[in-house]
């Protein structure tokens, strides 16, 4: 197997998660806390496909998904538009509503389709290519791609786990 198809079966494996989490639950669902400081499954999802869009649009040096798609106007959160969830407050946590999983996951297949297209077309010498100096020791696009899967993994999985919370209340 090579970089590409490594690369591509870990980002699969975040569009399985994330579907079934995500899959036939209602708003209430979707925008349910199991305590008041919780990260509900909107948010979760809606963040973990933000943290990806951002990432590897800029990698790739393509405009996010988000924007392109507008899918900033079909969410209407009451966030700043290129917000994508880094440090928020519980009131922003819950200020993430969505009307249904069908607006996540599209939104979140949209976000998959492009990092797959991206990915697809890697190797391994594109992997050293630096894409954040702002680190120390910098950022390849290799290390960026690993945290976002890495990322987006944690956050899919805790949202499978309030899923199965609210499903025992």
């Amino acid at each position: 197997m090579n970089s590409a198809g490594l690369l591509t079966e870990a980002f699969d494996r975040i569009q399985e998660a994330v579907h079934a989490a995500v899959e036939g639950l209602s708003p209430d669902a979707l925008n349910a806390r199991v305590d008041d400081g919780a990260n509900t499954i909107a948010w979760l999802v809606w963040h973990l496909s933000r943290v990806q869009d951002d990432h590897v649009s800029d990698a790739a040096g393509t405009e996010q998904v988000w924007f392109a798609q507008d899918w900033a106007s079909r969410f209407e959160l009451p966030l700043a538009e290129g917000s994508t969830g880094y440090g928020h407050s519980s009131e922003e946590v819950a200020s993430v509503q969505v009307s249904s999983a069908e607006l996540l996951l599209g939104y979140y297949d949209a976000v998959h389709e492009q990092s797959i297209g991206f990915i697809g077309g890697l190797d391994g010498r594109a992997l050293d290519r630096i894409v954040d100096e702002a680190w120390s020791p910098p950022v390849t696009l290799g290390v960026r791609l690993i945290s976002v899967i890495a990322d987006d993994l944690q956050h899919a999985g805790q949202a499978a786990f309030v899923r199965g919370s609210l499903e025992r209340r």
